[in-house]
């Protein structure tokens, strides 16, 4: 998952990643509202969240795609594991991927 400060490269984000087969499928969630400290100010910006949805496999690939194509200095990208899916969905997902 990530964030951008635009709808825009929200979708280039997640074209990239499919493109390069980073991740199976990209949901982009409407602008939230994110507060945060950043260089010794608090701010308050609306952005896109961005949900990447790839494998273990692919994590390392996927994060240097969002590294390297990421406007901000220090980009979220946190991954979080997959308990339970179904059987087939995680299948496509891993073919996707491939």
């Amino acid at each position: 998952m990530t964030t951008t400060d635009s709808e825009r490269k929200a979708e280039e984000l997640a074209r990239g990643a499919i493109e390069a087969r980073g991740a199976a499928c990209v949901q982009i969630s409407a602008p939230v509202t994110s507060v945060y400290r950043w260089q010794n100010a608090v701010e308050t910006s609306q952005e896109w969240q961005v949900l990447f949805k790839t494998t273990a496999a692919r994590y390392d690939a996927l994060e240097a795609h969002i590294l390297a194509a990421h406007d901000y200095d220090t980009p979220e990208i946190i991954a979080t594991p997959v308990a339970r899916g179904a059987a087939g969905y995680l299948a496509w997902v891993a073919e996707e991927t491939r």
